[in-house]
């Protein structure tokens, strides 16, 4: 009995092991949301990008390789990127009324000038964070 609960614990420690890494992997290259940074950047009316996204949301990988070709076309000083995991950031999702993952922000300084909710097609997408940068 103790062999298979050490077994089964080392199996879960694993898993939830593997889990981190992979929601170390999806925020590669982005800030990763940290409210004092996040008001910061507001206050000195940078234009941010938000990314609301959840490790296990089909759509936000659908969208992933989108938002990673804009943030390597527009990395400069004056547009920040920022990743805001939808299950930990519940303080965020209130302040910004944002009811599901998989939602595209854009702000220019505080004032919010652009959202996107589920939005696959690269095209569209692409046009509609371009047209609020």
């Amino acid at each position: 009995m103790t062999r298979l609960f050490i077994l089964i614990a080392t199996i879960a420690a694993a898993v939830v092991g593997a889990m981190q890494l992979s929601a170390a992997a999806n925020t590669d290259g982005w800030q990763v949301y940290d409210e004092a940074e996040f008001v910061m950047a507001q206050g000195k009316g940078k234009t941010i990008v938000v990314d609301v996204y959840a490790n296990w949301c089909p759509t936000c990988r659908a969208q992933a390789p989108i938002m990673d070709e804009l943030r390597a076309e527009k990395q400069s000083g004056d547009v920040l990127f920022v990743k805001v995991d939808f299950d930990e950031e519940k303080d965020f999702l209130r302040q910004h009324r944002i009811p599901r993952q998989s939602t595209i922000l854009v702000f220019d300084g505080e004032a919010e000038v652009m959202r996107s909710i589920a939005e696959t097609d690269r095209t569209r997408l692409r046009q509609k964070v371009l047209g609020a940068l």
